[in-house]
């Protein structure tokens, strides 16, 4: 494999894989087994790196354990991204997007780290008592003193989106989103809009996320893509879903690609150009999941899939 594909960061100049790693689960891992993971993402051209302040048992937990066991050069850090995400308390467990808050989670990812810098950062979910001139402030503050070069947020409705763009100076460059196959509301609503009695059709959260974000030149990045929805497992290989995994092996085979590189190359193959990103902590299933990266499904096999998720296309 010569590489996932790769496409624009938000509006920025900047391009980055459409297949990143997530290190949610790296808190209890080695330091030859958090290597093995990341060499196998560098290897299949993964360069981008996902972590927050409270993955692990503990604060920092796995950015810790990630520069503990990586030890990188400046050289390296130079070669990579690395996006965290701040904004929850579990100790409530509540939303904080105060300028304090902030600032102070970020310079403890900074230490946790290892580096001057973090990529990128993300509000981690909407604070509902979120000050948006608060916000804006601590990005002013964070980007001005070279700490952190970009800023997006995640699991953020539209209207929430407009809110804090009215105060923040600083692009939104993306949305972490929860996506897959089968957990496709932000794309099924769409596809059923306006018909009467149908679920499907029900409008949540505001809304056209999806196209607000392409609007708006907002990346998407898709996180738990072979998650079935909140708590309900891994959809592949699932007795629960029958139909689609019997679509997917077939395509699979038809492809030449393990079963998770169609679960990837659905989400690649929407035209937003989104992220997808990965929790495994097994390297063989980062490797197998990023040969979906460029697997272009044609327009009749993605509405396949879509259909045999249990998504109606009226």
């Amino acid at each position: 494999m010569t590489g996932v594909k790769r496409v624009p960061l938000g509006g920025s100049e900047a391009s980055v894989p459409n297949v990143v790693l997530g290190l949610m689960r790296i808190a209890d891992a080695s330091d030859d087994e958090v290597r093995a993971l990341v060499r196998a993402a560098r290897d299949a051209g993964i360069d981008f790196f996902d972590h927050a302040d409270i993955y692990g048992s503990g604060l920092h937990a796995c950015e810790r354990r990630f520069a503990e066991a990586l030890r990188l050069t400046p050289a390296e850090r130079a070669e990579i991204t690395i996006q965290s995400k701040a904004g929850i308390v579990k100790d409530g467990p509540y939303y904080d997007f105060s300028y304090d808050h902030l600032v102070r989670s970020v310079e403890g990812s900074l230490e946790a780290l290892q580096t001057d810098y973090l990529d990128i950062l993300l509000l981690h979910r909407p604070d509902p008592l979120v000050e948006p001139d608060e916000v804006a402030r601590a990005f002013d503050h964070l980007e001005q003193s070279g700490k952190v070069r970009a800023f997006g947020v995640s699991n953020h409705t539209p209207r929430q989106l407009d809110l804090l763009r009215a105060s923040v100076r600083q692009p939104i460059v993306a949305n972490q989103l929860q996506l897959s196959i089968v957990h496709a509301p932000i794309i099924a609503q769409g596809v059923a809009a306006n018909r009467s009695g149908l679920a499907q059709a029900i409008t949540e959260d505001g809304g056209g996320i999806v196209d607000y974000c392409r609007v708006n030149d907002i990346t998407i990045q898709a996180w738990s893509p072979v998650q079935s929805g909140a708590d309900a497992g891994v959809f592949l290989g699932s007795e629960a879903y029958p139909e689609l995994n019997a679509v997917i092996d077939r395509l699979a085979a038809q492809y030449d690609v393990p079963p998770i590189a169609i679960a990837t190359a659905w989400i690649t193959r929407h035209p937003a150009g989104m992220q997808v990103v990965l929790g495994t902590t097994t390297p063989e299933r980062v490797t197998a999941a990023a040969q979906g990266s460029d697997l272009e499904l044609t327009r009749p096999e993605w509405y396949e899939l879509f259909r045999a998720a249990g998504h109606r296309v009226p």
